[in-house]
Parts: C-alpha cells; structure tokens; sequence
C-alpha cells in the first residue's frame, strides 16, 4: 500500500473511524507481526503484541503528523518498541516466577554437601543484602542481564545500577567471609 493511502488510513483512524482501522490492519499487520516475531520468537506472544500496537495505534493516530515522515516507519516504530516492552515484561515476569528457586536451578545435581552447604550460606547472604542490590546482582550474574536493561527495568541511571551491584557484592563477599 503507498504511503498517501496509509497517511490517509491513519488520518481515518485519528479520527475514531473503525472501518480505517480494520483496513490498516488488513494491510500492515503481517509486516508488523513478522518484525514483533523477530523480536519475541514466540507466535502467541507476537499476536498478543500486536493486538496492543493496534490499540496504541488507535490512540495516537490523532498525533501521526505526515509532515513528520512516512508512514511506515512510524507504525514500524510503534511495533517495535511494544515487542521490546513486551519482551522485557516477559523477562521480567520469568525472573519473578523463578526467583526464589534461582540458586536451586543453578545447583547441579551432582554437588557433593559442601557445594549444598556453600549454596545455602549464599542464599542466607543474598537475604541480608538491600532488595535492589540483590535483585540486581540475582537478574545480573544469573539470569545474564545487562546493566542497561537493570536501569531501564528499575528506571533509574545504569550509574546507580553499577553502584547497587558493587555495594551488593560487597556486602555478599564480607558475608560469605564471615559464614
């Protein structure tokens, strides 16, 4: 479809016309959904973004300005800064169902009682630590997290971040020197 008649299409969907809408879809969803697809790798997570591109295409088709460059582009934008959201959502959900159990899942089943002892006396250290300190060091050194996505998941500048995971290891290294 050329970019006048998608400009027109989301000038149409700006103006809360629903037939606009299903049209767009019809044609850029399958571009839309291989480029999430790309992102997720997960067909069911990939659909279920798309469906919530489609609502914030609703919402901000008001805004689309074409002065501003093509169409494509902005709904590709749009696209995949959901499937990012998503996949750090996603990521982060999966740490939070798994947390408790992380240093469990790390064990290998071939540890002899020391390396069990040794596992337990981290858990009870990783309790004494600050809880961001210890989600980022959990998130960092276990579930392979860079410090950019902690300061993007916890908001904040990666410079706070790289403090909190040397203050965290810190008090982890004092700790597990004194058990």
């Amino acid at each position: 479809m050329a970019d006048a008649d998608l400009g027109r299409l989301i000038g149409a969907v700006g103006r809360g016309d629903r037939v606009a809408l299903r049209s767009l879809y019809e044609a850029v969803a399958p571009k839309l959904l291989g480029i999430i697809l790309r992102i997720l790798q997960d067909r069911g997570a990939a659909e279920d973004a798309l469906q919530e591109v489609f609502v914030r295409i609703w919402q901000r088709a008001g805004r689309y300005d074409p002065q501003a460059g093509a169409p494509m582009p902005w709904l590709v934008t749009i696209a995949r800064n959901q499937a990012i959201d998503r996949f750090r959502q996603d990521k982060s959900s999966r740490l939070t169902q798994v947390e408790d159990g992380v240093l469990e899942r790390l064990a290998d089943r071939q540890d002899s009682e020391t390396d069990l002892a040794q596992r337990d006396a981290l858990t009870n250290c990783l309790d004494r630590v600050e809880p961001p300190q210890r989600e980022c060091i959990v998130l960092a050194y276990c579930e392979g997290w860079s410090r950019e996505e902690l300061a993007a998941r916890y908001d904040c500048p990666v410079n706070t971040v790289k403090t909190w995971l040397r203050r965290g290891l810190i008090n982890l290294r004092g700790c597990l020197e004194a058990a």
